[in-house]
C-alpha cells in the first residue's frame, strides 16, 4: 500500500514520500520513493509478480526483499546481484507493499550504474511493470530527475513513453509537475511523443509548465499548438495563460525590494549572471509576447472578452505591480490604457492605490492622454489624488523600515500625484464631501501617531547613548594616557604617533556625540505635523544616527590607542589585539542600523527617482 505519510505537492495527485514505511517494507529513502496516485478510471495496470507479498512467504519476503530494497536504494549492485542470481523471478517481482520492483526503487534513488546492470538482466517487457499507483520505472525516474536513467529506459523500451502513470498522467507531464525541465524537454521532443498527446494532454502540459516556471517549454508547446493561447484551465477557475502570468510579477523579475540599493544590486547581478543566455524572466516575457500576438488576431470584442473573464487580467497585473507584463501588452495595444474596471478606475488609478511606481510612471509616457485619464473619478467620486490620499496596503508599507519612513513615503506619493493634475482636482470633493487633503489626514491619522511614537522612542534611546559617550570622551580628554611630565606639563607620549590618533579620535567622538545629542533633542521637541515627516524629521534622524555611529567608532578608536600607549611595553600583542575587539561593537551597530539609514538616505535624497520612467518607453 502507499506510504501513509506521503506529502501532496501537486493538485494533480502527485505525492512524495517523506516518512518511513512499515517494518515489512524496510526503510524508505526520502528522496527516492516517489508515488503518483492512480486514477480509478485508468486501464488495468501491468502488475509485477506478488507472490512474495503473500503471508505464506512472509519469512522469504523479510529475508530477501528487504535487503534487496536497501541495496537498490544505496546502489550496491554486487550484493543485489548475488540475491537476483539466486532467483531470477525477483527481477519482475514486487519487493514492497507498494508493488515496486527493484527497478522502481533504483530509478527513484537515481542509481544509474545499478539501473544499467539491472536492465541487462531484464526482459524488455519487464521495464513496463507498474507499481500500485500505476507508475512505470520511467515515471519514477522522470519525477526523480535522472535524465541518464530516462534515456537508458527509453533506449531499451520506447513504448514506455506511451504508458501513463498515476491520474492517467504521461511521463512528460509528471516531469513537468516535479519541475524537471531537462527531462520534460527530452521527453516532449522524443521522436513520436507528440502523436501520443491528446488535446487535453497538451493543455495540461502547457498550464503545468507555466505553473512550475518552465516557460521555455510552454512557449514550445504554444508554437506547436496556437489554440493554447485561448485555452482555459478548469482547475484554476477557467483562466487563460495570460491570466495566470498576470498574477506572477516574480516571473518577470518583479521585485518588492524596499531600498534603492537592493534594487540596483539585484539588477546588476541579473545582468552578469544571465549574460549569454535567456533567464527565466526573458522566457516568461517571450511567452507573453507570443500569447498576446495570437490573441490579437481576434476581433477587438473577442480580445476584451477574453481578458475580462473570469477576472480582468489588466487590473490583476496592476494590483500586483506586474509592470513588465502590462508594458508588453500596452506597447502593442495602446488603447488598453483607457480600460476601466467595474468602479471606473483605470490602470493608473489602481497603481496609485496600491503604490506601484513602475506602473504609475506610465503617465509620463502616454503623452496628452494623461491629462484626460487623471480626471477620471470612481463610483464614490474619488479622483486619482483621492487614491493617493488613501492609506497604502500593509504589504507596501512594510517595504520601508520604520513607521516614520512609511509616513514619509506616503507623503511623497501624495505630493507626486498632485503634480500631475490640475489645481481644481486637488481641492475636489468626493461623495462624502472630503477633499484629498482631508482624506489623507483621516486615513493617515493612526500611522502619524505611530510614527511620532516610533520617532520619539528611537530618539530617546539614542539620546541616552550619545550622552553617555559624550561624558566618557569628555573625561578621557583630561585623563591623558601615560601621564604628563612633572616639569613641563606636556604629555609623556606627546611625540608618539598613537597619541595623535588618540587626540583626533577623542575629539571626533565628542563633537559627533554632541551633534547626535542635538539632533535627537530636536526630534523630541518637534511639533510632529504631517509635513514634518516629509523631510525635516527623517533628515534629523539620519544625521543623528550617522553622528552616533561616528561617535561610537571614534570612542573605540580612542580607547584602543589609549590602551596601546599604556600597555605597549608590558604586553604589546595584547594591546594590538584590542584593536580587533574594538571593531566588534562598531560593526554590530553598523550592521543593525544600516538598513534604516539606507532607507532614510534613499527616501530623502532619491525619492524623486521613484517616479522616473527609467525603464523602456512604451510609445
Amino acid at each position: 500500500m502507499a506510504n501513509p505519510q506521503a506529502q501532496k505537492i501537486s493538485p494533480a495527485g502527485i505525492q512524495l514520500s517523506t516518512g518511513n514505511c512499515d517494518s515489512a517494507t524496510g526503510i524508505y529513502n526520502q528522496s527516492a520513493h516517489i508515488a503518483v496516485d492512480m486514477s480509478t478510471d485508468s486501464a488495468q495496470p501491468n502488475r509485477p509478480l506478488s507472490y512474495l507479498l503473500e503471508h505464506a512467504n512472509r519469512e522469504e519476503y523479510l529475508k530477501t526483499c528487504v535487503p534487496l530494497y536497501k541495496y537498490a536504494l544505496k546502489g550496491d549492485w554486487e550484493d543485489a546481484e548475488r540475491i537476483l542470481k539466486r532467483d531470477r523471478n525477483l527481477l519482475r517481482a514486487s519487493i514492497s507493499r507498494g508493488y515496486e520492483t527493484v527497478l522502481h526503487v533504483a530509478a527513484g534513488a537515481r542509481r544509474v550504474h545499478f539501473v544499467e546492470k539491472l536492465i541487462s538482466m531484464m526482459d524488455e517487457e519487464d521495464l513496463a511493470l507498474q507499481d500500485v499507483n500505476g507508475n512505470t520505472a520511467l515515471c519514477i525516474a522522470a519525477a526523480a530527475g535522472s535524465l541518464d536513467i530516462v534515456q537508458i529506459l527509453l533506449q531499451e523500451n520506447k513504448s514506455l513513453l506511451s504508458i501513463r502513470g498515476g491520474k492517467d498522467m504521461t511521463p512528460t507531464y509528471i516531469a513537468v509537475v516535479f519541475g524537471q525541465s531537462e527531462i520534460a524537454w527530452h521527453l516532449y521532443k522524443y521522436p513520436g511523443s507528440d502523436k501520443m498527446l491528446e488535446k487535453t494532454d497538451r493543455e495540461n502540459l502547457f498550464f503545468s509548465s507555466i505553473s512550475n516556471g518552465l516557460y521555455d517549454l510552454a512557449l514550445e508547446l504554444l508554437n506547436d499548438d496556437r489554440t493554447l493561447a485561448t485555452a482555459r484551465t478548469a482547475s484554476q477557475k477557467y483562466k487563460t495563460a495570460l491570466h495566470i502570468l498576470a498574477r506572477r510579477p516574480s516571473a518577470f523579475g518583479g521585485s518588492q525590494s524596499p531600498g534603492m540599493w537592493s534594487r540596483l544590486i539585484k539588477s546588476c547581478l541579473m545582468k552578469f549572471s544571465c549574460k549569454g543566455k535567456l533567464n527565466q524572466a526573458d522566457e516568461a516575457l517571450q511567452l507573453v509576447q507570443r500569447l498576446w500576438e495570437e490573441i490579437l488576431k481576434d476581433e477587438h470584442e473577442d480580445v476584451m472578452r477574453l481578458i475580462k473573464y473570469p477576472t480582468n487580467l489588466l487590473f490583476d497585473a496592476a494590483e500586483l505591480g506586474n509592470h513588465e507584463f502590462l508594458a508588453e501588452l500596452m506597447s502593442s495595444y495602446p488603447e488598453l490604457v483607457w480600460e476601466t474596471d467595474d468602479r471606473n478606475r483605470t490602470i493608473i488609478h489602481v497603481a496609485v492605490l496600491h503604490r506601484h511606481a513602475s506602473i504609475f510612471n506610465l503617465v509620463h509616457e502616454i503623452g496628452s492622454i494623461k491629462d484626460v485619464i487623471v480626471t477620471f473619478a470612481d463610483d464614490q467620486g474619488n479622483n486619482i489624488v483621492h487614491m493617493a490620499a488613501k492609506l497604502a496596503p500593509q504589504n507596501q508599507l512594510n517595504l520601508v523600515s520604520g513607521v516614520a519612513l512609511q509616513m514619509h513615503r506616503e507623503l511623497v506619493w501624495f505630493e507626486e500625484v498632485k503634480r500631475i493634475v490640475q489645481p481644481q482636482y486637488i481641492e475636489m470633493e468626493n461623495q462624502q464631501g472630503k477633499t484629498p487633503q482631508e482624506l489623507f489626514t483621516k486615513e493617515h491619522r493612526a500611522l502619524m501617531r505611530q510614527g511620532e511614537s516610533w520617532m520619539k522612542d528611537t530618539a530617546a534611546s539614542c539620546l541616552l547613548v550619545a550622552t553617555i559617550i559624550a561624558t566618557v570622551v569628555f573625561s578621557a580628554a583630561f585623563s591623558i594616557p601615560g601621564g604628563t611630565d612633572d616639569h613641563t606639563g606636556k604629555p609623556n607620549f606627546f611625540k608618539a604617533k598613537m597619541f595623535l590618533y588618540f587626540t583626533i579620535a577623542d575629539g571626533l567622538a565628542l563633537f559627533s556625540s554632541s551633534t547626535a545629542m542635538l539632533m535627537f533633542l530636536f526630534i523630541l521637541t518637534s511639533r510632529y505635523a504631517e509635513n514634518d515627516f516629509l523631510n525635516s524629521l527623517p533628515l534629523k534622524l539620519m544625521i543623528g544616527l550617522t553622528s552616533l555611529f561616528i561617535s561610537i567608532a571614534s570612542m573605540m578608536m580612542a580607547f584602543s590607542t589609549a590602551f596601546y600607549l599604556s600597555c605597549q611595553y608590558e604586553s604589546r600583542w595584547l594591546s594590538e589585539f584590542t584593536f580587533l575587539f574594538a571593531l566588534v561593537p562598531v560593526a554590530l551597530f553598523g550592521f543593525m542600523q544600516f538598513p534604516l539609514v539606507s532607507d532614510m538616505s534613499s527616501s530623502i535624497f532619491f525619492s524623486s527617482l521613484l517616479f522616473q520612467p527609467w525603464r523602456h518607453m512604451l510609445y
